[in-house]
């Protein structure tokens, strides 16, 4: 059986969540980064991008605070949203070809 790592809960690091963090706002940053350790990293991206959108100007500093993701992996998300992708690559995690090489194609090379 093929085990999936979840990626670690990352801690907020906003004022809000270190001087209050049982408020309303500390529980909804822990949620986010709950529901961002469950998704693979083109629906991190694309997660994090949408609440950018939704949040309007300042978004993205909030989310970086929030969530650990640098400024431009919020801002590629953001245009992912916001972009009409082609149905096939919809589903893809990475493009076509990326990752690492197969290990009969590397031996078929020595």
């Amino acid at each position: 059986m093929k085990t999936t790592k979840k990626k670690p809960l990352h801690q907020c690091q906003c004022h809000v969540c270190k001087n209050a963090p049982r408020s309303a706002e500390a529980k909804e940053h822990q949620a986010i980064n709950q529901v961002i350790s469950l998704l693979h990293e083109k629906g991190r991206r694309q997660f994090v991008g949408l609440l950018g959108l939704q949040w309007g100007r300042g978004g993205l500093e909030r989310l970086h605070v929030i969530t650990g993701l640098s400024h431009p992996t919020i801002r590629r998300g953001r245009a992912e949203v916001q972009r009409q992708e082609r149905q096939a690559e919809r589903n893809r995690v990475r493009k076509s070809g990326a990752g690492r090489q197969l290990v009969e194609k590397n031996s078929l090379r020595s």
